[in-house]
């Protein structure tokens, strides 16, 4: 986005009309002021007793605001819908090796993210 004024931070230093202003989301998402122990999965952040004091725009996998994502309701149905038959045909299971992030733009793994997979019954494929 560029910045369509100046803008004065509260420490003083000024952001000036016309530059590139990006966002940096993995910042965001692994702020320790936010979200206490970063670094630890934990999807009990997101039940609702839990998010009802942190901000909405606290995780933006989608961006926000008037200009998000347009893909985002569908990329969340079609996860869910996608999600619902691997459960109902697969058991997922971890694999042994820690995964390792990649220092990119994008959040990422060295050599991917891997899951062992078995058939909940030889029936169902």
């Amino acid at each position: 986005r560029h910045c369509t004024q100046d803008i004065v931070l509260p420490d003083g230093r000024v952001i000036p009309k016309g530059i590139i202003c990006v966002i940096n989301i993995t910042g965001v998402h692994h702020n320790p002021t936010v979200w206490p122990d970063p670094e630890v999965y934990d999807p009990y952040r997101f039940d609702p007793e839990n998010s009802k004091e942190r901000s909405p725009l606290a995780f933006i996998p989608f961006s926000a605001g008037p200009r998000n994502c347009i893909g985002q309701a569908f990329a969340m149905a079609e996860m869910k819908t996608v999600l619902a038959l691997m459960l109902l045909h697969f058991r997922f299971l971890p694999d042994h090796t820690e995964p390792r992030r990649k220092p990119e733009l994008i959040l990422r793994a060295e050599g991917g993210l891997w899951l062992r997979v078995e058939p909940l019954s030889a029936g169902l494929q």
